[in-house]
């Protein structure tokens, strides 16, 4: 049995409660969260203690016994990444694989950084959005692509990455420029590529689900729906990952995404006008 250990802004959140049952399912019992530590507790959930003994997972006083208990490393905080560099430090200067959650980054340079130490230290390392795995997008033709319009649920500063993720996984990291182009309550984005490709982000609210549509350059064009048990084909891209100390993601597509994401919140200032992105 491999154990692996959490380390969370605080434990009491979605992805702490389910990730270790996803983890098990997907190793066929071989890996287990065994091991946890929280910076905090939730201001309005259970306490960290009361998550621990509900979840029979150990909690520890420490990042520093997280890492030396566990085989592999789960830094968590999906919805604080302003916390991943200092919960990281430690993780990845363990050489053991490390996989830090959505959102990886609060800016470019933390992305570059943090990429950087693991590769110091000789750390397995990678980051994404489970939209990435969804067989539908997965699964698409990545020759020809022209243009990409994908729409989705959920706040910019969260729930961004999940449409900017496939995106960039279809279109490679090659991204120069984008624009604002939404409403207040209908937030949108235009964003360049290399080679005059484009895509387009919309948040249409909570009812709309995720889905993108892909034109080609031979004047074809799909249409995806993630309906697929994203979730789980990540918990399996994870447990490979962990198996293997090859990361599934190519750090230059994190570093780009995070551009994106942190370039995206500046061109709201100036709708309508190209921001060129930094690429160094």
């Amino acid at each position: 049995m491999k154990t692996i250990g959490f380390i969370d802004y605080y434990l009491d959140e979605w992805h702490a409660e389910h990730y270790p049952k996803w983890i098990e399912q997907a190793s066929g019992g071989t890996m287990k969260v065994a091991y946890a530590y929280g910076m905090a507790d939730s201001p309005s959930g259970r306490t960290n203690v009361q998550w621990s003994e509900d979840k029979g997972i150990e909690l520890l006083p420490s990042i520093a016994e997280v890492v030396d208990r566990s085989d592999y490393i789960i830094v968590l905080s999906p919805d604080h990444p302003q916390y991943h560099e200092s919960l990281a430090q430690l993780p990845l200067q363990s050489g053991k694989p490390t996989y830090i959650d959505k959102t990886f980054a609060p800016d470019r340079q933390t992305a570059r950084r943090l990429f950087d130490l693991a590769e110091q230290h000789g750390t397995p390392l990678f980051s994404s959005s489970a939209l990435r795995f969804a067989a539908e997008y997965a699964g698409a033709e990545r020759a020809g692509i022209e243009n990409i319009i994908s729409f989705g649920p959920g706040r910019y500063d969260n729930y961004s990455i999940h449409q900017i993720e496939p995106i960039v996984s279809l279109l490679g990291p090659g991204v120069r420029r984008m624009m604002y182009t939404g409403t207040p309550h209908a937030p949108s984005w235009l964003i360049g590529f290399s080679g005059g490709r484009q895509a387009e982000i919309h948040h249409l609210g909570g009812g709309c689900p995720f889905s993108l549509t892909v034109s080609y350059t031979s004047g074809e064009t799909n249409m995806l729906k993630a309906d697929s048990d994203y979730f789980g084909l990540f918990a399996g891209a994870l447990v490979r990952f962990f198996e293997t100390g090859v990361p599934p993601v190519d750090p230059a597509e994190t570093v780009a995404i995070i551009t994106i994401i942190e370039q995206g919140f500046k061109t709201m200032e100036t709708p309508y006008q190209w921001v060129e992105l930094p690429s160094e």
